[in-house]
């Protein structure tokens, strides 16, 4: 059987264990001759039996990939400079003659 061919009736017996309630509970031995049934990948039966879904790896085409940690240190409260209070901008001040409620 051919490896595309492989995978994709492998994430179908997935599928449908995954939706059926008997299947996913079901004892491995019973598992085991529906997976026969299925005429299932090896791989598939090997992780079934094991109970160890990483069997599936090799099939799936498995690579291990290498995690970076990118996050920048945090800064102390002490290291942040503080904040200046904002300068009111007297061009925006209500003018004496209009009152408060006037503004928008």
């Amino acid at each position: 059987m051919e490896q595309g061919k492989t995978v994709t009736d492998t994430i179908e017996l997935l599928e449908t264990i995954g939706k059926s309630a008997v299947l996913r509970h079901a004892p491995t031995e019973e598992l085991m001759r529906e997976l026969e049934r299925a005429d299932a990948s090896d791989a598939l039966k090997a992780a079934a039996k094991a109970g160890d879904g990483s069997l599936l790896g090799e099939e799936f085409g498995y690579k291990t990939m290498r995690v970076v940690d990118s996050h920048a240190p945090c800064r102390e409260e002490e290291d942040v400079p503080e904040r200046e209070p904002a300068k009111e901008d007297p061009s925006r001040r209500p003018h004496p003659d209009q009152s408060e409620s006037a503004h928008f």
